[in-house]
């Protein structure tokens, strides 16, 4: 995927694989020099990503040789790749005869734990540059109809550095969040695109303006317990009764003990947030946190 993209003009970060560990050694090492750091410096991270697994699941973030040393060799083979200081943000397009019929930017309030569409202006002013990156990915996977879902990464200076992509609707509930946003079925828009047949006029009919026929900011953020047992769910009334939260899917504990999680792993439920303006939705979802569920308390 990464080689497609780089043969394409897209820009990426440094990347190999590794079949052993003195590999990902030789490649952290490899990475550090070319960093020109000195002995004694603290080494840049590198990122270790499983072939076989998706999302954050057998992706491990590596500065030492020795967290090297502790990897069962049966993870090997992996991916490596240098690491890329940035602001990470989603995307999700349908295409249609080879043309961008919707681009969706998708915030990260947290990775992994929060997010809302659309984004803040601050984010969405890279518009221009990050459709010009799809329809590179477009050129370079040959696409002509469906939907993808990349990650990208901007840099202070504005820099777009391609992360992966996705052939798949994404997680976190993102088209229900688009559907509260904009009014339109993300699903169907998948059917529409995918379908040659679909008309011109079926696709213009069907997809809304980006941002400016959107109604709000559509959010939510996952419960991760970080406690070893949960007795039962709490919500706080603040966050029941506060006038942007909308719904929840949280349930009351089958089990006290909290299962030990491989990356992220799967959360408990998700909080549903929506708001007019962005720079209050993110607020909010960022001060909720993920430590705790934003409120939710065990016991």
């Amino acid at each position: 995927m990464k080689r497609r993209a780089q043969l394409g003009g897209i820009r990426v970060g440094i990347f190999e694989e590794a079949h052993d560990k003195s590999d990902a050694i030789r490649f952290l090492k490899r990475v550090n020099q070319t960093l020109l750091k000195l002995d004694g410096d603290p080494n840049d991270p590198i990122h270790l990503k499983a072939f076989d697994k998706a999302g954050c699941l057998g992706h491990r973030v590596i500065r030492s040789p020795d967290e090297i040393d502790t990897i069962p060799d049966e993870e090997f083979p992996v991916l490596m790749e240098s690491h890329l200081d940035g602001w990470e943000f989603a995307v999700e397009a349908w295409i249609h005869n080879g043309k961008i019929r919707f681009l969706n930017i998708s915030e990260y309030v947290t990775l992994g734990y929060s997010m809302f569409v659309p984004a803040t202006p601050e984010l969405e002013k890279y518009r221009p540059q990050i459709t010009e990156q799809i329809e590179k990915l477009i050129k370079a996977f040959d696409i002509q109809f469906g939907f993808i879902h990349p990650e990208y990464f901007v840099t202070s200076d504005g820099e777009m550095y391609f992360g992966e992509v996705a052939y798949r609707p994404p997680g976190f509930k993102v088209f229900e969040l688009l559907e509260r946003a904009y009014g339109f079925n993300a699903y169907q828009g998948m059917v529409l695109a995918f379908d040659p047949k679909t008309t011109e006029e079926e696709i213009e009919a069907f997809f809304p303006r980006e941002v400016v026929d959107a109604k709000g900011h559509a959010g939510c953020f996952g419960v991760y317990p970080r406690l070893h047992v949960v007795s039962r769910l709490e919500i706080p009334e603040e966050t029941e009764q506060h006038e942007y939260f909308e719904s929840r899917e949280l349930t009351a504990p089958l089990e006290e003990t909290v299962t030990k999680r491989t990356a992220f792993g799967t959360h408990w439920g998700l909080l549903y947030f929506f708001d007019d303006d962005p720079h209050r939705a993110s607020t909010r979802h960022g001060a909720s946190g993920a430590d705790d569920g934003g409120g939710i308390r065990g016991h």
